[in-house]
């Protein structure tokens, strides 16, 4: 306990008021502060983690539960606390599993330290790069859990579930008055002017509290950008939610959400764009296949995308539900897209251009070319010791460059109309 005020008092914290005032009416009384209000029936103790949901094949469901701190120190479930270090193993256990194609985070919780919180949203939008992820307020995701949602690729909340809470708080408990009742007077032998700042054994001193207040604001203007970059708001407008929660279809008008479903329905619509992405990385669509191959022979003829109508005909699709086929379709191509221009690049690097297409049409990853690229070099280099000599006017001649080749402008210009 002397553990956990330590991460309460004097230090901001990302966490939805309400719940700080639990924690405060537990801790409180067990560290000598017997005048704060007790709240037997939500202590801590006795706080239980709900029954994970089981999840499809393919998908890692990451439970982000309870009071989140930084260090639990062995604490976890049985004090509602989960560590973002605990979390961030669940991320990469799941982003180095083969067979996990997607993770979706659980989330109900009212936040915690702000310490650590921003170093775990960023990790998961970093994973989010390779794999999907994810993520369903249920029942809620207020403050440092907020932070680590908006990093999710997809966020939806439950129809009674809340977002938001954008803000920060920290607290100081003055105690002085109470030492005094109760016969102690605490006197402090320092060095340095700061080093009794927070001190519970005596009022605040102002400037204390301006240094305070200048770290809350710092991490206020963090949280606030985080927010607007991962949702694609307007910074003003995460701003103008003063700290405030948002329920249901007022979270998603808001644009801190998506949209309303529950866990179980996220799970069922995250299977199926799994699938589609899968189906359509490792077999693009007819269409699109033509196109990227046309594009790439005539770089300066139009030639148009087919729309999703023509792409929902194909054999890879036809079995989606047609009104969320538009959207996995969609996305899986322009990832398609993403990828083929990286591929072409890769070619273009390694002095063969004209295998662009050949990979493509393949369905190779980035990986797989890469590797044959590595190989192709290597025996290369072992069949004829060459040696290459950049001369002095080199650099006016034509090299081939990303930015001056055909082909790859013919896989840009693509994925502009993707």
């Amino acid at each position: 306990m002397t553990y956990l005020a330590s991460r309460l008092f004097g230090t901001p914290l990302l966490i939805h008021r309400p719940k700080l005032d639990v924690i405060l009416s537990v801790v409180g009384q067990r560290i000598g502060m017997a005048d704060m209000p007790s709240m037997p029936t939500m202590d801590m103790a006795v706080y239980q983690r709900p029954p994970a949901a089981s999840a499809p094949d393919g998908i890692a469901m990451i439970p982000i539960h309870g009071s989140l701190v930084k260090r639990s120190l062995g604490m976890e479930a049985a004090s509602g606390l989960t560590s973002y270090g605990e979390i961030a193993a669940m991320l990469d256990a799941a982003l180095a599993d083969p067979q996990v194609s997607g993770i979706l985070l659980d989330i109900d919780s009212p936040g915690g330290e702000a310490s650590g919180s921003f170093e775990l949203a960023r990790r998961v939008r970093e994973v989010a790069a390779v794999k999907p992820v994810w993520a369903v307020a249920n029942d809620a995701a207020y403050s440092a859990a907020y932070a680590i949602a908006a990093s999710a690729q997809r966020l939806f909340v439950t129809e009674t579930g809340g977002v938001g809470s954008i803000g920060v708080i920290a607290l100081h408990v003055d105690q002085s008055v109470k030492d005094a009742k109760d016969g102690y007077r605490f006197t402090a032998v320092t060095a340095g002017a700061h080093k009794n700042d927070y001190s519970p054994h005596e009022p605040l001193s102002d400037s204390a509290k301006t240094e305070l207040q200048g770290e809350v604001d710092r991490l206020y203007a963090m949280f606030t950008e985080h927010v607007a970059a991962m949702r694609g708001l307007d910074l003003e407008a995460v701003r103008a939610t003063e700290a405030g929660l948002y329920f249901g279809i007022n979270a998603v008008s808001q644009g801190l959400a998506d949209g309303i479903q529950t866990l179980e329905a996220t799970l069922s619509d995250f299977h199926q764009f799994i699938n589609a992405k899968n189906n359509a990385l490792i077999h693009p669509p007819s269409q699109v296949r033509g196109v990227i191959r046309a594009e790439a022979a005539h770089p300066h003829k139009e030639i148009s995308m087919p729309d999703s109508q023509d792409i929902l005909q194909d054999p890879i699709t036809e079995t989606i539900d047609v009104a969320e086929a538009e959207k996995l379709v969609a996305e899986a191509r322009r990832e398609v897209m993403q990828s083929a221009q990286a591929i072409a690049e890769l070619c273009l690097l390694a002095g063969c251009p004209e295998r662009a297409a050949e990979f493509i049409a393949a369905g190779k990853s980035q990986a797989d070319v890469r590797r044959v690229l590595i190989d192709a070099r290597a025996a290369q280099s072992d069949a004829a010791d060459i040696r290459s000599t950049i001369t002095v006017d080199a650099g006016t001649q034509s090299l081939d460059r990303p930015e001056t080749s055909p082909i790859v402008a013919a896989v840009k210009k693509l994925s502009a109309q993707a």
